[in-house]
């Protein structure tokens, strides 16, 4: 698909959203080459898109030539009120977890066919950033998302395919709807070697009153790490994040509508 031409003509607008699109399967940086491939700019026309998006801070170009997404993109994206107000309710619970498993732990809310990482506290092993996206079929948040989730979700990420991470990753469908199940059944997911070699993660669901599965939040364990003793953890911060937001959704519910305009 190099050097396609499906685009001439095309708004600048458009040639940087397909710029951006790019990005949008979970690739952490891209090359030229793979942009061009992915967006079908000719390779001209791809370079002037990106280093525009450069330009203004929606990509950042990486010391091996490569190029990622940038911070000016997260913030755009951490403007959702949503997504805000799940970060705000979820820090503290993090906090106590952090202080409880002294490891890294992270949230993250579904995002598309990925698990978007909304805040991280700790330096544990391999640590996602804040503004990462995970792959739901081979990390803990992601597949404590996926489980609780819609279950076409889990049809299209299958869909989309399963790759293997490491030697450990589940690459076959039967193999994760299994682990999905086991999922349901404890409460509590934990992935151990499928994302990053030696990287253990266990993590549970955040469920809205009314909304289902919003958020997960996860603690990533090194080799040794105590996980028996994590699952309690995890899962009584999940659950109290739960009711941090079951009484925002009912203060939300009992707060006054905002009075109109005349005229």
């Amino acid at each position: 698909m190099a050097g396609n031409n499906s685009l001439h003509g095309s708004s600048v607008a458009s040639k940087l959203f397909a710029v951006l699109d790019a990005f949008a399967g979970g690739a952490q940086s891209l090359r030229l080459t793979d942009i061009v491939d992915r967006s079908g700019l000719a390779m001209p026309t791809a370079l002037r898109m990106v280093r525009e998006l450069v330009s203004w801070g929606g990509l950042e170009r990486a010391r091996d030539g490569s190029y990622r997404v940038g911070a000016r993109m997260w913030l755009l994206g951490n403007a959702s009120p949503c997504l805000r107000k799940l970060r705000e309710l979820g820090e503290p619970h993090l906090q106590d977890l952090l202080a409880r498993g002294r490891t890294g732990v992270h949230l993250a809310a579904l995002d598309g066919v990925h698990a978007l990482v909304l805040s991280r506290l700790g330096t544990g092993h391999a640590l996602p950033s804040v503004g990462a996206r995970l792959p739901l079929h081979a990390t803990g948040t992601g597949r404590a998302l996926l489980a609780f989730g819609d279950p076409a979700l889990v049809d299209e990420v299958v869909h989309t395919g399963l790759p293997a991470l490491t030697r450990h990753t589940v690459t076959a469908a039967a193999g994760l709807r299994r682990g999905l199940a086991r999922v349901r059944d404890a409460g509590v997911a934990v992935v151990r070697e499928e994302y990053r070699p030696g990287l253990t993660q266990v993590a549970a669901p955040v469920f809205h009153p009314t909304d289902g599965v919003v958020a997960a939040i996860g603690a990533d364990l090194g080799p040794g790490a105590p996980v028996p003793r994590m699952l309690h953890a995890v899962r009584m911060a999940a659950a109290r994040m739960g009711e941090s937001v079951a009484a925002e959704a009912a203060r939300q519910a009992d707060a006054p509508l905002p009075a109109r305009r005349a005229g």
